[in-house]
């Protein structure tokens, strides 16, 4: 039998290998207190996933400022008081080999009615007409304010390696802030930070920049990034390549290729091309365009269903690690099936209410979900067929509570 490539490990220029080419992507768990907090209950899930045989576990979005949260159980690291718990999260992870990264974010305007005191963006640009009754207008950032977000995302990082993380991953897809600077849709500055692509793409350039320099050259620093928004007058393919490019340059160590937004949310297949249905995954067709200008090591993900959809990019040499999601969060054994050839149990499909409206939610898949990782968090197990509308009014409810929980806590 020819020797499986998803089971070769992968070094990186700086930090340890990643042991195989299977890779969890981000999925936000919403497992921290109602004060953003580690829990024993996110130590127990990441336990559970490093012991399912993945190469690399990147957390869901930790986020850098408490004053910014995009949703309930959002983990904030500002400073350390939780280290402690922390090193236990990056511990349970790795105990068995596995890598793990932790994700960085700010939602920018990307956060829920009611989540934040106020939400803040590059523009005050309200969100488009299906959207806009759950989301406030943001207010427009000052200059000062800029700054002080990209020293929290190094100081975030700077605590990820004390802590014992393998490394951090900047997000910089699906619409939140970082994202939304790249986005002349959202991004309508004319100043230093936006006007031109090349000036709104200075605010991820100089956060990579205080990333690195405060964990040091020996540390993986990698960012989520979307091929495209899919959105009128918002992100391209050409301007996300310009961005790889100057990234590349700055010794970006991997780079996640997604796409799509909340708005325009590709990154569940709902916009996936006729041309790409045979190769399963949602963004090879511009990998390979990645691949035509740059060696960067990628990570796809999005649509990968079997051995053979994995391989035949691995081989191709169109991606170095197979990004999966979904399957986590109802088979978290997953990458061990697949590391021995075998197919996993579930197959990960679109979900459905049978409400065209919440079936056309985005956030509609990112809440089923969400109830399936809560509950390995308890120690329980994920419910394959739960019905989507009945997981839809419940997490409903239960974001309604924690919203006005968080917000009484402020």
């Amino acid at each position: 039998m020819t020797e499986r490539l998803i089971a070769q490990p992968l070094a990186l220029a700086r930090g340890r290998a990643i042991p195989n080419r299977i890779a969890k992507s981000a999925l936000s768990e919403a497992l921290g207190t109602l004060d953003n907090r580690v829990t024993p209950e996110l130590v127990r899930l990441y336990r559970r996933w490093g012991a399912g045989g993945a190469g690399l576990l990147i957390t869901g979005n930790v986020m850098v400022d408490r004053r910014a949260l995009g949703e309930p159980g959002n983990v904030v690291v500002e400073d350390e008081r939780d280290l402690l718990m922390l090193q236990q999260w990056a511990a349970a992870g790795s105990a068995r080999g596995t890598r793990v990264w932790m994700q960085i974010n700010h939602p920018g305007k990307q956060a829920p009615r009611g989540m934040n005191r106020e939400n803040v963006a590059p523009s005050a640009i309200s969100f488009g007409e299906r959207l806009a009754p759950f989301f406030p207008v943001p207010r427009a950032l000052a200059n000062a304010e800029i700054e002080e977000i990209i020293t929290r995302f190094g100081n975030t990082a700077a605590i990820a390696k004390k802590a014992g993380f393998d490394g951090v991953q900047l997000h910089g897809a699906h619409g939140y802030l970082i994202s939304q600077f790249l986005s002349p849709h959202h991004n309508q500055r004319e100043d230093a930070w936006g006007g031109t692509a090349v000036k709104r793409r200075r605010f991820v350039t100089q956060l990579f920049r205080e990333v690195r320099r405060r964990v040091g050259d020996d540390f993986p620093v990698g960012i989520k990034l979307n091929s495209a928004d899919f959105q009128r007058g918002g992100f391209t393919e050409a301007e996300s390549l310009g961005v790889i490019n100057v990234l590349d340059r700055a010794g970006i160590d991997l780079i996640e290729i997604s796409g799509g937004t909340y708005e325009e949310p590709a990154m569940q297949g709902l916009r996936k091309k006729a041309s790409t249905v045979g190769r399963e995954a949602y963004f090879l067709e511009f990998a390979d365009k990645v691949r035509a200008q740059s060696d960067v090591p990628l990570m796809v993900t999005g649509g990968f269903r079997s051995v053979a959809g994995m391989e035949g990019p691995l081989r191709a040499q169109a991606l170095d690690l197979v990004g999966l999601g979904r399957i986590f969060a109802v088979e978290p054994d997953a990458p061990s099936r697949l590391l021995r050839g075998e197919e996993t149990r579930h197959q990960v499909r679109p979900l459905s209410t049978g409400i065209r409206y919440l079936d056309q939610m985005g956030s509609l898949e990112v809440t089923w979900y969400t109830r399936q990782l809560h509950r390995m968090g308890r120690g329980g197990s994920p419910v394959p067929d739960e019905n989507p509308l009945k997981s839809f009014v419940f997490d409903l409810r239960d974001k309604g509570l924690g919203i006005l929980r968080t917000r009484l806590r402020a």
